[in-house]
């Protein structure tokens, strides 16, 4: 028997549990989705899921998984690739904060969060480019960071490869009726700094609200823009970053660490 098709777009989106992942759980709900609430503590994800269907009569499925581990991985990327519960919207938003600088931390936990921040975005943003280009739609959103055009660790590393990986897979899909957006934050108001053990620097105004921050970027995605820079602060320094030369960029990278 064929399942029955939602008349409603499936959105699945990673890091569901907390902070702009959740905000994106809760907008694109908002917005008539059904939900792919992906994340590694199921316990709050179930909590979100019951929100999300009393709230906006909606289906929210529960799919707990450690990204860093691929036999996890691998079940996501099956469930976006699947034929007969097709995925309109995948939100690549997991996250994995580092306390340490690269040569002070252990080399697993680089290794963990290169699996998370990196090749799970590479491998569920393969499986959904394939089964969307094949069906002439979707929208793919990868959750970058303004701390890609700066040069300050491997987790700066790791953003400018999504930015730079978005922009080149938009291009491979352009004129399929699929977009690849990568979104690009600054400092966020969430419990993320709380749960990685990491202060608040600089001054309020570079802080963003993740509720305008989301219907930026989703406003964004529907114009079909490849880099979305929410707040006008983050799109004058990144504007900046472009043009300054590089060793001005490791300078100020060498004197924040200090």
């Amino acid at each position: 028997m064929t399942a029955e098709r939602s008349p409603r777009p499936t959105a699945l989106v990673t890091g569901a549990s907390a902070g702009i992942g959740r905000e994106f759980a809760l907008q694109l709900a908002g917005r008539g989705h059904d939900l792919v609430l992906v994340a590694r503590d199921r316990g709050r994800l179930d909590v979100l899921a019951a929100e999300l269907t009393s709230r906006y009569a909606v289906s929210a499925e529960v799919l707990a998984a450690d990204l860093s581990d691929r036999s996890a991985l691998q079940t996501v990327a099956d469930r976006v690739a699947d034929p007969a519960r097709p995925v309109d919207v995948v939100v690549n938003n997991a996250g994995y904060g580092q306390r340490r600088s690269f040569l002070r931390n252990d080399v697993a936990a680089e290794e963990a969060a290169f699996d998370v921040l990196t090749r799970a975005v590479l491998v569920l943003s393969h499986a959904a480019g394939v089964a969307m280009r094949d069906r002439g739609r979707g929208q793919i959103i990868n959750v970058s960071s303004v701390a890609g055009f700066i040069a300050s660790g491997s987790y700066s590393a790791a953003k400018a490869w999504v930015t730079t990986f978005s922009e080149g897979l938009a291009s491979e899909l352009e004129g399929t009726g699929v977009t690849v957006t990568a979104l690009c934050p600054g400092f966020t108001n969430t419990e993320f700094q709380q749960r990685a053990g990491i202060g608040k620097p600089g001054p309020d105004f570079l802080w963003l609200d993740p509720a305008r921050l989301v219907r930026d970027c989703l406003d964004d995605v529907a114009r079909g823009r490849v880099v979305s820079v929410p707040g006008l602060q983050y799109k004058a320094m990144v504007g900046l970053l472009r043009v300054v030369p590089r060793s001005v960029v490791r300078r100020r990278a060498r004197l924040s660490r200090r």
